[in-house]
């Protein structure tokens, strides 16, 4: 069955290039040009992957993102930043939402694909899942269900942060770098930066709070190392 693309940009003529592209590879699409609209559709359509800009009217792509990495049933969907917005700032705040790439305009069509390919590749492909139940200190990690519990309350996490604290979790005593994070959960195709990870461990560390982030260790220089002991 044909993959299903929801593109949202506020320009008619993007809506038109994305739709024709991507149907001629073989994808469903559904445009849409507004922040209200994407929500809709995210929920009625459940596409399996989304293109969103980040300048919208109404509801703009980080409240977009946030309320679709909010809801249990859109939490999991693939979502792809293709924005004209190029700071360092704005992509490492996308990322840090739980988007799976950050796409500066213009770029190639050829590349575009390569990235959605990608983005559909990983998201049919489990993180290590697992039935099993991992803990440390209060906490408990569902890895099977993407969620997590501190002292029996559950914590939201975003994909991506989830996604680090298993991998961490999983290699206790190994340091682990920051590049090989990068490589290992989004992949050598998709260009992100150095201080993406460095973002997402400070909120991991925030949400395990005072008693848990001390699991965390960071090694100078190279990367992070998760430590069981108390």
């Amino acid at each position: 069955m044909a993959k299903k693309i929801l593109i949202v940009d506020d320009e008619q003529e993007i809506l038109d290039l994305l739709t024709f592209n991507l149907r001629r590879e073989g994808y469903e699409t559904l445009a849409v040009a507004d922040g209200e609209a994407a929500l809709v559709q995210a929920h009625a359509a459940r596409p399996d992957l989304i293109i969103l800009d980040v300048m919208l009217p109404g509801k703009d792509g980080w409240e977009v993102l946030r309320s679709l990495r909010q809801d249990p049933a859109t939490r999991s969907v693939p979502v792809v930043f293709l924005t004209a917005r190029e700071s360092e700032i704005d992509e490492v705040v996308g990322l840090e939402l739980g988007a799976d790439d950050y796409i500066i305009k213009p770029i190639s069509m050829h590349k575009l694909l390569a990235r959605i390919k990608l983005a559909l590749r990983k998201a049919n492909t489990p993180v290590e899942s697992s039935t099993e139940i991992l803990t440390f200190g209060a906490v408990a990690i569902d890895a099977a269900n993407y969620s997590i519990t501190i002292a029996d309350q559950p914590v939201p996490f975003t994909k991506k942060e989830f996604e680090i604290l298993l991998y961490l979790v999983r290699r206790p005593g190994r340091v682990i770098s920051r590049e090989t994070l990068l490589n290992e959960l989004w992949g050598d195709e998709v260009v992100v930066i150095d201080r993406t990870i460095d973002v997402h461990i400070r909120k991991i560390r925030e949400k395990l709070g005072d008693t848990e982030m001390h699991h965390i260790e960071t090694i100078k220089g190279v990367g992070y190392r998760f430590i069981t002991g108390t």
